[in-house]
């Protein structure tokens, strides 16, 4: 049964529900009860027949839940013609299966999508000219032109004398990695730099990035089940609904008295409640930004203990900035960084582009560079303002400056020092690094006061680069140079330690976001590949969106909790009366409505949860607004 069949299936069956009710309870007003009991039981026979292939399905796979209870209460209503309460029994159910699949019902996305990264087609150099192939036609040994901005489709070498790579969706490398004449790329790694040729050493079905894919499908694959929080309650209510109801018929002869006990126990509250408190907590997560793929999700979100952190795009900003600006003549910082970010601007290096991008937000007015000549992966040189300006690595400014010492700053792991040369002399270095997000430190605080127990780092990246980046965090473990079904592995071994929730941007992080109890992706420029295995999507590009999407859920789940205890309360005491013949089967339904009520009015204090505030609830927009942080 497909998810759209299984959808499709739940409205029909509530639409049919209230259909029977309602002409049934026309007709009794009416005068004519007895084709009221018609339209009542033609309501109730739809339902009742899908709940047992579901009961007969999932007994199958050793699952006992509330859909026994049900599908008892109605069985026993019609059987002893109790119409009426069998069909408001049957409204009930269909209702509660169709919130529950609405909540759902986000969660899905085709895994086909994940492909959509990779072009379709590769632009294929034989015999001198250039033809778009499709990727299925390309075969080991082909010669493929990679032009600027494309995404390597298969794998293969460089052929040309180097080539400028963007790895960190694969690697988790955020600095660009240059490559030179024979030197393996891997598919999915984006071109930085000029156009370049490349053999192919593999087909596309069995690339990198191809590989990654089926990964991913085998990590949802052996994920662990998340049980729904209803049917954990569900094997206790059932035993007690069966005892009270035998005894009932056993003591008093009267048969009507168990279908009322049966009507009463209709597990509404747990079928109803839960859903419409998740459902609610699900808006409310969106609110702040954090879309959750379904009640699932949310549920798992609230137990998690454990927390695995990609580095590059997540613990950090994934765009390479201004570190320091270090002085090697007379000029100040400020015009070294004039000079450099003017000169860049003729440059589509994604580092001459961050440091543009830096001089622009400090308000610095670049003029057009002049002369410009450009060697691709090395640097670039040109006229500012009538003086002859070099900018690049060091050893490239210092052949263009004829020194023998480049005389470089000395970079920290994980940085890229940017030379200045100004008129023939050396002018001074511009240092970059993948710098650490904003309140990262605050954030895991936050976490730990959450409940998160233990936090590890997961990256592709060098070990050096992930101890300098992680100094002084509060962070249990730093696991590093890890290929992405490494990723996985930690994902699995961490699990004896509790929930796992795994946080990652690139397409190396997809298969470790589906093993993961929660996966959550960085929505807003992480890969599609990630947004799609995850549980979890942050919509706006802060981490920090974590803290309320955490506490929503744990508030949410709370109050589905106390949703369920209050109103199953309420239906054993209402079971009891019935029991002594204090309720027949219509009143216990009427009663059983009123119960329904109320929790539905609790589960939807959801809606009005303020994550920073411990979980409070109000009622003003206002202090919802102050809620965001």
């Amino acid at each position: 049964m497909t998810p759209l069949f299984h959808d499709r299936l739940n409205v029909a069956l509530l639409g049919l529900a209230l259909l029977g009710l309602v002409t049934g309870l026309v007709l009794w007003l009416v005068g004519r009860v007895d084709l009221a009991g018609i339209a009542w039981t033609a309501g109730v026979v739809p339902v009742l027949l899908a709940l047992c292939v579901e009961i007969v399905r999932s007994l199958a796979q050793g699952e006992v839940g509330l859909d026994i209870v049900a599908a008892l209460s109605m069985s026993a209503a019609l059987l002893f013609g109790e119409t009426l309460a069998a069909a408001v029994v049957a409204l009930m159910y269909s209702g509660g299966t169709f919130l529950e699949s609405f909540a759902q019902g986000r969660a899905r996305r085709e895994m086909s999508d994940l492909l959509s990264r990779v072009p379709r087609t590769a632009t294929r150099n034989r015999n001198g000219a250039l033809d778009e192939v499709p990727l299925d036609d390309i075969a080991p040994g082909d010669l493929l032109l990679i032009r600027q901005g494309d995404v390597a489709p298969v794998d293969g070498t460089v052929q040309s004398a180097r080539a400028m790579l963007d790895q960190s969706a694969l690697t988790g490398e955020s600095m660009p990695a240059r490559l030179e004449h024979g030197q393996d790329v891997m598919s999915g790694a984006t071109n930085a730099g000029e156009a370049f040729d490349l053999r192919v050493t593999r087909r596309a079905a069995d690339s990198t990035y191809a590989g990654i894919v089926r990964l991913v499908e085998e990590a949802q694959k052996s994920r662990a089940p998340m049980a729904r929080l209803a049917d954990r309650w569900s094997l206790l209510f059932l035993a007690v609904t069966v005892a009270l109801a035998t005894a009932a018929w056993w003591f008093t002869g009267d048969p009507i008295r168990a279908v009322a006990v049966l009507v009463v126990a209709t597990p509404c509250p747990l079928i109803l409640a839960v859903p419409v408190a998740l459902v609610a907590g699900l808006s409310r997560a969106a609110h702040f930004g954090v879309l959750i793929k379904g009640a699932k999700p949310l549920e798992a979100l609230a137990r998690v203990t454990t927390l695995i952190l990609d580095k590059t795009g997540t613990l950090t900003d994934g765009r390479p900035q201004i570190v320091s600006i270090i002085r090697q003549g007379d000029l100040s910082e400020d015009d070294i960084l004039y000079f450099t970010a003017a000169l860049d601007q003729a440059s589509k290096h994604p580092i001459a582009q961050s440091i543009v991008a830096a001089a622009k937000a400090r308000g610095i007015a670049l003029p057009v560079p002049d002369n410009i000549s450009e060697t691709p992966g090395e640097g670039v040189a040109g006229t500012i303002d009538g003086r002859r300006v070099v900018v690049g690595g060091a050893g490239f400014v210092a052949a263009q400056l004829g020194l023998a010492d480049p005389g470089s700053a000395v970079a920290k792991a994980g940085s890229v020092v940017v030379s200045l040369g100004v008129d023939g002399n050396p002018a001074g270095h511009i240092v970059m690094a993948d710098a650490l997000r904003a309140g990262t430190a605050e954030l895991l605080i936050g976490l730990r006061h959450l409940g998160v127990a233990r936090i590890l780092l997961a990256t592709g990246d060098r070990r050096a680069v992930a101890e300098a980046v992680t100094q002084g965090l509060d962070i249990d473990a730093v696991r590093a140079d890890l290929t992405p079904d490494q990723k996985v592995l930690l994902v699995l071994t961490e699990r004896r330690h509790g929930p796992v929730m795994m946080v990652g941007d690139g397409v190396n992080d997809a298969p470790a976001l589906a093993a993961a109890d929660i996966g959550v992706a960085m929505g807003a420029r992480g890969a599609a590949a990630s947004a799609e295995a995850a549980d979890v999507v942050l919509l706006v590009d802060h981490l920090d969106r974590l803290l309320p999407g955490i506490e929503i859920a744990q508030a949410s789940r709370r109050i589905a909790v106390e949703s369920v205890v209050a109103g199953i309360g309420l239906s054993v005491l209402g079971m009891i009366a019935a029991a002594f013949g204090y309720l027949t089967p219509v009143q216990g339904a009427l009663l059983q409505e009123l119960i329904d009520v109320a929790v539905i009015l609790n589960a939807l204090r959801a809606l009005r949860i303020v994550p920073g505030q411990t979980g409070r609830i109000v009622g003003s927009p206002d202090d919802a607004t102050a809620g965001r942080g």
